[in-house]
């Protein structure tokens, strides 16, 4: 199996545990150095390391008490890259439903993620996970 057909699957696994929300998991996919970034100004926008993915991940699935789903419509990789073209769906704590379409970008090293880049709907974040409200 090559470098890029296993960082796919990779990546494939940990979008299902964020389906599943297997914390344990998408902690452990981190790579110590590894940070995820978020795109836009939003209450939950910006770069977090490992420390703070590791502290915050389980919080992010209680807001959605009936579980979030994440379906990946194309994946592409390259090298140490994954790209993926991403959807979700699920209920917030808040009752209102929550839909985002995503682009990721995953970087890997030794079957760890370095970087996970988040680039969505930062408007649909606003309005349903931070409740309206802006930094």
């Amino acid at each position: 199996m090559s470098v890029e057909q296993r960082n796919k699957a990779l990546v494939e696994r940990f979008i299902g545990a964020m389906s599943n929300g297997d914390v344990a998991y998408i902690v452990d996919a981190y790579a110590e150095d590894g940070a995820v970034w978020t795109s836009g100004r939003t209450l939950i926008s910006g770069t977090f390391d490992k420390p703070t993915v590791t502290m915050a991940a389980g919080r992010i699935f209680e807001a959605f008490p009936q579980g979030i789903t994440f379906t990946i419509h194309a994946i592409t990789a390259q090298d140490d890259r994954v790209a993926v073209e991403a959807s979700s769906c699920g209920r917030h704590a808040s009752g209102q439903e929550y839909r985002n379409q995503y682009h990721f970008l995953a970087r890997l090293r030794d079957g760890k993620l370095t970087e996970w880049k988040e680039y969505c709907d930062t408007e649909a974040i606003t309005e349903v996970l931070c409740g309206g409200q802006r930094p």
